[in-house]
């Protein structure tokens, strides 16, 4: 069955896509706990980490490091987290392998933003986008 993200990939769901290549994709969270939280997806679907060829485990490692640049950059904050919750234990949700990179901010507490203001999100998607070094 496709996930949500499969159908962002196929672009039969909006998303503010801040990254791209031929094996990847990386897109702004709908429900963010910081602006910024970005995801990270192979574009195969592919539930588990550890299911994901050598091939594609390095192409999205490359892609995190890029994605990573530009989040840090384009926020204007060296912190970050970055997770991968794999499995259902592990709070995983949709099924298809993507990290997190979630920019974190001095003062700022840990709680969930929510959602993002009107026009907020694609601005913040444009400053991600242009920090991001060219391959």
């Amino acid at each position: 069955m496709d996930s949500v993200f499969s159908h962002i990939i196929e672009r039969k769901l909006p998303a503010e896509i801040v990254y791209e290549d031929d094996m990847n994709i990386a897109f702004l969270d709908i429900s963010p706990k910081t602006e910024g939280h970005t995801l990270v997806v192979p574009k195969r679907q592919v539930s588990s980490y550890q299911d994901l060829s050598p091939e594609e485990a390095a192409s999205l490692a490359r892609a995190m490091q890029m994605v990573i640049r530009g989040v840090v950059q384009g926020m204007e904050t060296p912190h970050y987290n970055l997770t991968l919750n794999n499995g259902d234990v592990a709070g995983q949700v949709v099924f298809h392998v993507h990290f997190h990179i979630i920019p974190r901010y001095k003062n700022l507490p840990r709680g969930p933003l929510g959602k993002y203001p009107e026009g907020r999100m694609a601005e913040v998607a444009r400053l991600i986008r242009n920090a991001m070094p060219q391959p």
